[in-house]
């Protein structure tokens, strides 16, 4: 067994470096946009509150993120970084059924437990929030009124599956089955995770409710969409001049070219669920928002619940820019969907400047899994006693970029002993 070396931890005493370039931060500040200087305002994909995240979470948003406000404030850039837990939609209800506990307990326990994470990895968030809060509810409702008025959302029966036995009609991720286009049978209502294809509930191919595996029957239920056909133009005229302008990532922009290929299609933003943000509209008081609907005005609310003057950085299109980041899958719903609700409310967002997605870390020989518990998560990670530094380093260094990349321990170990202690150690200790 190969140790890892670990250097003593640094202190103000066993460190040499100069006040005006040490890395100054207070997450205490508020910070609010400037005129006369660079605002730069930053997201990290908003992780779900089902699980404790894993290394492969937290390259692929949080940490790369973390790595560019950093980036950002050094340079003398006015820098507002902002995240949150993502708590509404079926993924939270499927939980908390599992867990035998209320929605709003599990979004308690598992908002603490991310928090503990990142402030272990030293993540420099100058606010991390959560979405099951009043200021999501006001902010979406809002928004959504607006685009009803403006006439980009329409309704219409559809055909969703019934679960008999639990007397329910049954959200995209309460259904498992074949997918359709690549026959991978473990594919979830919403998107295959093999293929990545987005799907809807009822073309699996032997559909089955997660809950008790009884096969649902087909019902129809009204529901409310958002007209992306409608708003197609718009949208693409968007993308070529921000994805130009923004330099967007090679991969974020293929997945959004083939979206926009495709023809954009009326999307459904309702949901027969309790646990989110209620729809507020006459027929509809049994519905709530569909997730990916209101999770991307999470950035908006969270922002909101940490300054008052929260429009100030989003409702400020000539005087701040956008950076996002998260992994490949959720790249559509940040550059189509959540792009073209702004456009339909006609109000004046702050919107998408720079997009910066990851391919997949995989774990050893397969793939990080959060429902199979397989690789490791954040816990894990502090449990080892090594220093959150050499797990960042590791990350960022081996960060998938362009193409999946692999953890394996036995790479973890050589690149910690070799490049941090042998080469950076050396040097440090030497000049």
């Amino acid at each position: 067994v190969v140790k890892v070396l670990v250097r003593e931890e640094p202190s103000l005493e066993n460190r040499k470096v100069r006040a005006e370039i040490e890395f100054s931060f207070d997450p205490k500040e508020i910070v609010l946009p400037k005129e006369d200087a660079q605002n730069v305002l930053i997201t990290s994909e908003l992780p779900y509150v089902n699980n404790v995240p894993h290394l492969g979470n937290i390259i692929g948003s949080t940490l790369s993120a973390d790595a560019f406000a950093r980036y950002s404030r050094v340079r003398g850039r006015n820098t507002l970084y902002i995240c949150g837990t993502d708590e509404y939609g079926t993924t939270t209800e499927t939980k908390a059924l599992e867990e035998g506990v209320s929605c709003q307990a599990l979004c308690d326990k598992y908002s603490a437990l991310h928090q503990q994470v990142y402030e272990w990895f030293n993540l420099s968030f100058n606010y991390f929030g959560r979405t099951s809060t009043a200021k999501q509810t006001e902010i979406v409702q809002a928004t959504f009124e607006k685009c009803y008025a403006n006439g980009f959302v329409s309704e219409a029966e559809i055909t969703q599956l019934y679960c008999e036995t639990c007397n329910r009609f049954l959200a995209d991720r309460f259904v498992e089955g074949i997918c359709p286009s690549c026959n991978y049978d473990d594919a979830r209502g919403d998107q295959c995770d093999k293929c990545g294809k987005l799907l809807n509930a009822n073309e699996l191919v032997e559909p089955r409710c997660k809950l008790d595996g009884n096969r649902p029957v087909l019902r129809d239920s009204r529901h409310l969409f958002l007209d992306l056909d409608q708003l197609q133009p718009r949208c693409a005229e968007f993308v070529k001049r921000s994805s130009e302008a923004g330099e967007w990532s090679p991969n974020g922009v293929r997945i959004t070219r083939n979206w926009l290929n495709e023809g954009l299609r009326p999307r459904c933003i309702t949901r027969d669920l309790k646990w989110g943000v209620p729809v507020p509209l006459k027929g509809y008081e049994d519905k709530v928002f569909y997730v990916w609907f209101d999770a991307c005005i999470g950035y908006p609310s969270i922002t909101a619940n940490y300054t008052s003057e929260w429009e100030r950085w989003w409702k400020n299109p000539d005087n701040v820019k956008l950076y996002q980041f998260m992994g490949k899958d959720n790249v559509p719903f940040h550059t189509v969907v959540f792009p073209s609700t702004q456009l339909a409310s006609g109000e004046p967002w702050t919107m998408l400047h720079h997009i910066a997605t990851c391919e997949y870390l995989n774990y050893e020989t397969g793939k990080f899994s959060k429902s199979r518990g397989v690789g490791v998560f954040g816990n894990n990670a502090q449990d080892t006693g090594v220093p959150p530094d050499v797990w960042r380093y590791f990350l960022l260094a081996n960060r998938p970029e362009k193409s999946d990349t692999i953890f394996t321990w036995s790479d973890f170990v050589s690149r910690n002993n070799n490049e941090l202690l042998n080469n950076v150690g050396n040097l440090c200790n030497r000049v």
